[in-house]
């Protein structure tokens, strides 16, 4: 499943919003019930390039057709989302 652009600019404008990843995440399994959406540690995705970031969040987005799951860049392969925090300076 793609995500759509309608339905990335919706994502985007809810992420620029201050929140915590968890409030984020909880809002975005109810509004895009389709997506997987999941949180982890900067350390588990360190070596990574977000899709998208903002001062308090990194966007990555999840490739889920294969067994394992794989970030991936490209929206036409994306079905799921995973949300980082951003490390406080």
């Amino acid at each position: 499943m793609a995500i759509s652009t309608t339905d990335l600019a919706d994502i985007e404008r809810l992420l620029q919003a201050p929140a915590t990843p968890a409030t984020l995440v909880a809002e975005l399994r109810r509004r895009f019930p389709s997506l997987s959406v999941t949180q982890c540690d900067p350390v588990d995705v360190d070596l990574e390039t977000p899709f998208r970031s903002w001062q308090h969040v990194s966007l990555y987005l999840i490739d889920r057709a294969d067994h394992c799951w794989r970030l991936t860049p490209d929206t036409a392969l994306a079905s799921g989302l995973l949300l980082v925090a951003q490390e406080a300076a």
